[in-house]
This record gives C-alpha cells, structure tokens and sequence, in this order.
C-alpha cells in the first residue's frame, strides 16, 4: 500500500513539474514544434515514466536533468530569438515548393520532399490539381502552405505575388530578393528614398505590390 501512495506522490510532482515546464517553454500547436522542443518533450517524457516506475531510485535524479534539460532548452530559446543563423541550422528555413505554378523540383530534392508527400499535403487542403497552385511553400514545421491561383483570372487585374520577408532581423534575405526578381541595391536604395537607413534597426522588411511594410526593432507605438 505505501507503494501505491510513493507513485501517487511522484505522479503528481512530476505532473506539476512537467506542467510549469512545457509553459516556460511557450505556447505552442503541436505541429509547430521545432526540433529543441520535440526532443526535450520526449526527453523529458521518457524520465518521467521511468521515475513514476522506478519508486526506489530517489526522485532527484529524475528532476534534477529534467530542471536541466529546462534550463538549456531555455537558454538555446534565448539565442534562437536572438539569432537568424542559429535558428535556419535548429529549425531549417522555409522553401518555395511550387513557384507562380511551376514545381521547383530541385528545392523538393534538397529538403528529401517527394510528389507523394506534395499530393497528400494538397489533398489535405481540398486541392485536386496541382495546377490551381500559384505558390506553396514547406515551412520548417513541415506544414505545406498553399495559395491558390485567383478563380477568376480574367478580372485580376494585378499579377499576384508572394509576400516575402526581404529583410529579417537587419539581415538582409538575397534569396527572396532574387526570387521577386529584385536587387540587394535596389533594395537599399528603395528604403533610403523611405528613410531607413540603418538597416540592422528594421526586424522585418517585405514588399508586396509595390508596397514596403516594414517594421523597426523595439519600435513602440
């Protein structure tokens, strides 16, 4: 009987404890979990059971590498936010799938990403044809986000385009420049005639039909 109350007791220490650290952690959908967070959730899981199971080693040496698996999660979280680089080699980066229609095999091939898996993801969005897709794009959590081809092609007076970053976190993103057909200098040149011309102060720049939406670091309202 004074086992059962033994695994009564660390059951519910160890739920409190889990419970205040998945809340440090931040709030989160299961499908957005980046790679830190998925392997101390299973981690942190797999120490639990074993020190619910295991009554007679003391809990401590179960809390304590969980309060430390914690702490560097949490301290790798700080650099990530701190740090683009850091963040594209933890969580990669998102990759244009299919680009104003056209099927960019080559990005599909480098993220290991097959027509199977472009099909069902689509199918999940109700889309039958992969010609209704404009642009579609496999973000790091490995979701697919897809915009459609507009239903009325006639009427859309304006080519649609992408909205994408140019400038994050006072790094400038040469990548998307070249994927809207744009320059670095040009970009430079664009913000200067708006006044910015500290780029590091601006944590995120995109430029969506023929509009800059840009936003300064730290910039209170």
């Amino acid at each position: 009987m004074e086992e059962y109350f033994v695994i009564l007791g660390r059951t519910v220490l160890l739920y409190i404890l889990i419970l205040f650290i998945f809340r440090l952690m931040g709030k989160r959908e299961i499908g957005e979990l980046s790679l830190l967070d998925l392997v101390v959730f299973m981690m942190i899981a797999e120490m639990a059971v074993i020190a619910i199971e295991d009554t007679k080693d003391p809990i401590l040496h179960s809390v304590f590498p969980m309060a430390l698996l914690m702490l560097i999660q949490y301290a790798l979280a700080q650099i990530s936010l701190r740090s683009k680089r850091f963040r594209e080699i933890i969580d990669g980066r998102p990759t244009v799938i299919i680009n104003r229609g056209k099927i960019d095999e080559y990005a599909m091939r480098k993220q290991r990403y097959n027509f199977d898996d472009l099909l069902m993801q689509l199918r999940e969005k109700n889309i039958k044809n992969v010609a209704d897709v404009e642009f579609a794009i496999l973000e790091s959590s490995g979701e697919l986000s897809v915009m459609e081809k507009s239903k009325d092609e006639s009427s859309n007076q304006k080519k649609f385009t992408i909205d994408l970053p140019l400038i994050l976190d006072g790094k400038i993103q040469d990548e998307h420049l070249s994927q809207i057909k744009k320059t670095n200098l040009w970009l430079r040149q664009e913000l200067k005639k708006l006044g910015y011309t500290d780029l590091k102060k601006i944590s995120y720049c995109s430029y969506h039909n023929g509009m800059f939406h840009i936003d300064i670091k730290d910039e209170k309202r």
